[in-house]
């Protein structure tokens, strides 16, 4: 903010007496006059001190009150009532009041409106309310561009994105010879930050350590916000280290700084030290924690966070709220997450639409449409992420109806060009096999992005319908829109779902040839698919291939290689994969731990296979299948009828394939009574209905029973 000029209070002008001797009279007559003129000047000093306190206090309006009694006694108004009075605008961001002022400036004449001081003043007031226009005429305009008009502008830059210009202002006020202060320079580094230009940033930095500022807290917090948004946690802790009184915003910049870069457990110890120093969190502490406890599904920290709040006393704000609805939506706690959005009182459509998600994402797909009908009664609009959660709502539960709703919704209130929308829809159209909308939708969107074409281009994909994403492909490319590899990687897709192995290992040969690098997807893609096509020994290659590349396997893609070896029954590729799991340390999964055990069983490695069974904590019906299946495939029905028992106590419902495997493994053995009672019990008690691969097991047990 800039500072008050030298105020010379303005004296009453006394007339000079005439010079007619020194009578009683007279001496008299002035000591009144200079009287009077004290009392002026300390009813002018009270005026200013009240209405500066008034502006700071927020009670702007009680300050232009006190301004009409200066105006009624005919007291001189001069640019330091004007300087506070707009301050006291920018405090409470009343924009219409303060343009009132700026018109009462211009009234008053060049003597008020020229002062340099109430001209720095507006450009403060209009840079601070984001007008920008104004703001930037009424700067270029200065005849000096001081310190505090440049923080002004370059907060306004920063605020308004224009981070680069921000930038350019800092370079250019640098050129022209004005020292950056404490008020500009957190700007600067806010704008680094954004657009994570680290070397730019440590110039600032230096330049901060030259001019002898970098003890400031205000800019210290900056810079660790700033080489935190850049990645550069080693700096940002430095400078954290070295402050002497860490405020909140220092605390805060650097939990924040740890979840950006998907450090949550460092950013939740953190705040923990911060609570060992006795810093009572704000909104943006808890925010930022409870991030960190949703992306770790941290439920004790995320609930204190939460207990934290309602201790100090923190407002249920919209973004606290949602916050907390989110933590809640992560960890699947649907029933606390509603708690928090109905004690909720100022909510806004970011905070409706994260309710929604969570019930989408816990199956509570009509909660969500309520939610959406309620939405609509308390006078929401629907935007395109509660369009993107309706449409995907259709999807789920393949109700073509329903997505036609919100295909119509978005039709009437001219929600279709959005493409996030349009991408839903497109989505929604091919999941409920409607894949003829789904390109009308399309080919009706004016302006198609690259997540539009890729939506449809997976569509086909899906579908196996490779000519179709193939000519997609070309077309996309034709208009315009260069591929990404999520657009190879549908092509690639198609190819292998529609059984077309060697375009599909073409089309890697040629995305590698044109400079596009293979991704996790990519490699995973092809591993399954050439799984599945009966192509183990080219699977096997693949997988290797993405190893050597330094690609991380992900579950999908070792399920899909453990395939492989099971296909072409290489015992030896699968103790090599399991070796991986094992060395990286990689979770034993219900999906991997099924596949180890299936392949060790069918490669002949019946011990291996009982000890991946062993050694896998968390048990499911998919794991005792397998299992069960494997005794049955080398005769150990014993073993399988015990195993069927044991699942049975540990209270976990056996499917059809249970069934399918057990009575496959008494009629290897020709146990035909056992048989009966499980077939039995099959439908009587666990009331699966029998499918022919049942009835065809019994009636083979049959046949041996009456041939012995």
């Amino acid at each position: 903010m800039a500072s008050l000029p030298i105020v010379t209070t303005p004296k009453l002008h006394v007339p000079q007496p005439k010079p007619i001797g020194s009578s009683k009279f007279t001496q008299t007559n002035l000591i009144k006059l200079q009287e009077s003129d004290k009392s002026h000047q300390t009813l002018f000093s009270s005026y200013f001190k009240h209405i500066s306190s008034l502006c700071k206090d927020g009670q702007i309006q009680e300050a232009v009150d006190h301004l009409s009694d200066m105006e009624y006694e005919n007291l001189p108004i001069g640019p330091q009532f004007y300087g506070e009075l707009l301050q006291g605008c920018v405090y409470e961001r009343n924009l219409l009041l303060g343009q009132q002022f700026h018109a009462k400036i211009i009234k008053n004449g060049e003597c008020i409106a020229k002062n340099e001081y109430i001209e720095t003043k507006l450009v403060i007031f209009y840079a601070k309310c984001d007008v920008f226009d104004v703001a930037i005429h009424l700067f270029r305009r200065l005849r000096t561009q001081n310190a505090f008009s440049w923080a002004a502008i370059t907060g306004l830059y920063s605020r308004m994105d224009l981070c680069e210009e921000a930038l350019l202002g800092f370079c250019e006020m640098i050129e022209n010879g004005v020292l950056a202060d404490n008020f500009v320079v957190p700007n600067v580094l806010k704008a680094c930050g954004s657009l994570q230009y680290l070397g730019f940033g440590k110039g600032v930095h230096g330049y901060v350590v030259k001019l002898g500022f970098e003890d400031c807290d205000f800019v210290a917090s900056s810079l660790v916000d700033m080489y935190g948004k850049c990645g550069v946690l080693r700096d940002a802790r430095e400078v954290f280290d070295n402050m002497v009184d860490r405020n909140v915003v220092a605390w805060n910049s650097m939990i924040a700084s740890h979840v950006k870069n998907g450090m949550n457990e460092d950013a939740i110890t953190v705040f923990y030290h911060m609570r060992m120093e006795g810093i009572e969190p704000s909104h943006v502490t808890l925010v930022s924690l409870l991030s960190a406890a949703a992306n770790l599904r941290a439920v004790k920290d995320g609930k204190q966070g939460h207990a934290l709040s309602i201790v100090i006393g923190l407002n249920l704000n919209d973004i606290l709220g949602s916050a907390i609805i989110n933590f809640y939506s992560k960890v699947g706690l649907v029933q606390d997450a509603e708690l928090v959005f109905s004690r909720m009182v100022d909510k806004d459509v970011v905070t409706w639409n994260l309710l929604i998600s969570c019930y989408m994402q816990h199956g509570q797909i009509e909660n969500a449409l309520n939610l959406c009908r309620l939405m609509r009664l308390e006078g929401f609009r629907f935007d395109s992420v509660t369009l993107a959660s309706i449409v995907s709502a259709s999807a789920d539960t393949s109700d073509i109806q329903l997505g036609k709703k919100g295909h119509c919704y978005c039709i009437r209130n001219n929600l279709e060009t959005d493409v996030v929308v349009a991408s839903t829809i497109v989505d929604m159209y091919a999941n409920c096999g409607r894949i003829a909308d789904a390109r009308l939708v399309f080919d009706s969107t004016m302006h198609k992005d690259l997540v539009l074409w890729n939506t449809l281009l997976g569509s086909y994909a899906e579908l196996g319908l490779s000519g179709e994403t193939l000519k997609l492909f070309y077309q996309m490319q034709l208009e315009g829109v260069p591929p990404n590899v999520i657009s190879w990687n549908s092509v690639i897709l198609g190819f292998l779902r529609n059984g077309q192995v060697d375009e599909a290992i073409d089309m890697l040969s040629q995305m590698q040839y044109l400079g596009v690098e293979p991704n996790l997807i990519t490699y995973t893609t092809l591993v399954t698919g050439l799984a599945q096509n009966g192509f183990g020994s080219e699977a096997i290659m693949l997988f290797q291939q993405m190893l050597n590349a330094g690609i991380r396997p992900n579950i999908v893609s070792i399920v899909g290689a453990l395939s492989a070896c099971t296909s072409i029954a290489s015992l030896q590729c699968g103790r090599i994969i399991h070796g991986y799991i094992v060395r990286q340390e990689l979770p034993l999964s219900i999906s991997v731990a099924t596949s180890l055990l299936d392949m060790y069983a069918k490669c002949g490695n019946m011990h291996q296979a009982k000890m991946v069974f062993d050694a896998t904590v968390t048990k499911e019906l998919p794991l005792y299948n397998t299992m069960i299946s494997a005794y049955a495939l080398h005769g150990c029905t014993d073993e399988a009828l015990a195993l069927f028992k044991h699942l049975e106590n540990e209270g976990i419902k056996p499917d059809s394939i249970t069934f399918t495997n057990v009575l496959s493994s008494c009629n290897h053995t020709g146990l035909v009574n056992e048989g009966l009672d499980i077939f039995g019990d099959m439908v009587s008690v666990y009331n699966v209905k029998p499918s022919l691969q049942h009835y065809g097991s019994m009636l083979q047990a049959g046949g041996i029973k009456l041939h012995n």
